[in-house]
């Protein structure tokens, strides 16, 4: 299991574009074989960081929902609306493994 972790720079006057964005891609995530963990908008601290997280069980996994995402109507339909409304500023992406008992 991998969990990718994306840390998002926003615009914090357009925290609601980004939550409409988010809303797009946890279905998405999960229709290409993700668990989708959320995503956090700022509330106390910074306004401008953003954070998701999302699990497959496997980096290959996650590099075929990658590939098949850039061909995908509704991903393609939520990579314009986020460059059309212009909200995210940038983003760093990595990857987790969990430590079970």
């Amino acid at each position: 299991m991998v969990t990718c972790y994306v840390r998002y720079v926003i615009d914090p006057k357009k925290i609601k574009e980004f939550e409409v964005y988010a809303k797009m891609w946890i279905p998405l995530v999960e229709k290409f074989g993700g668990r989708h963990n959320g995503y956090f908008l700022p509330s106390e601290g910074a306004n401008n960081i953003a954070l998701a997280l999302f699990t497959f069980e496997n980096l290959s996994a996650y590099e075929t929902y990658r590939q098949q995402s850039f061909q995908d109507e509704a991903c393609l339909k939520a990579f314009e609306f986020a460059k059309k409304e212009d909200f995210i500023i940038s983003y760093e992406r990595s990857f987790f493994r969990p430590v079970l008992s």
